[in-house]
């Protein structure tokens, strides 16, 4: 594993947790606020592909996706001043929980089950793990992926809670951290 020493001023950071946590959302509001390069892990693999991640899924297969996933993220956590979201399933490979520990700040935004499945419908559509699954398999789904997520280096739970806020919360911290180190 290639390890890329940046001081913790210029490390890229990460957000991981569940689909429709608000990892694009807040990553995004983050990286204009802190002036870098907002990376999404799923819309650079759509784009080399030219299919959405549904399509991506029924037609090379979520091995294939998973593959393509991880070198993606390889590439990207090696990187400075980037602020990347990873999909929700990316965390579920040791190598990726590694390399983005190893070489980045990882945030994990939570958001509570009752929360979260208020967001279904807007979701699963778009969602291929979720297709096809009943609401008990999805809320499995949804509790087995927390123990993944409690790997990282700060959380933040997005429950009724403002992007904006949230994204100051998460500059505010990253500064902090920044003037003690």
């Amino acid at each position: 594993m290639i390890k890329h020493e940046h001081s913790l001023r210029e490390k890229s950071i990460v957000f991981i947790g569940f689909m429709g946590a608000g990892k694009t959302t807040i990553g995004e509001l983050v990286a204009k606020k802190l002036y870098r390069t907002f990376i999404d892990i799923d819309q650079v693999i759509e784009k080399e592909y030219g299919m959405p991640t549904s399509e991506i899924f029924k037609t090379i297969g979520e091995k294939a996706f998973r593959e393509k996933e991880k070198e993606v993220i390889t590439h990207y956590s090696n990187q400075k001043l980037k602020v990347i979201s990873v999909g929700g399933g990316a965390f579920l490979q040791k190598e990726i929980r590694d390399i983005c520990l190893e070489n980045c700040i990882v945030f994990y935004l939570d958001v509570s089950w009752d929360s979260w499945k208020e967001r279904l419908d807007i979701l699963i559509d778009s969602r291929p793990v979720l297709q096809g699954r009943s609401i008990d398999e999805i809320k499995e789904l949804f509790y087995k992926r927390q123990e993944i997520y409690s790997l990282h280096n700060s959380k933040f739970n997005t429950d009724d809670q403002d992007v904006e806020e949230v994204s100051d919360y998460i500059i505010d911290s990253l500064k902090l951290a920044w003037e003690l180190y």
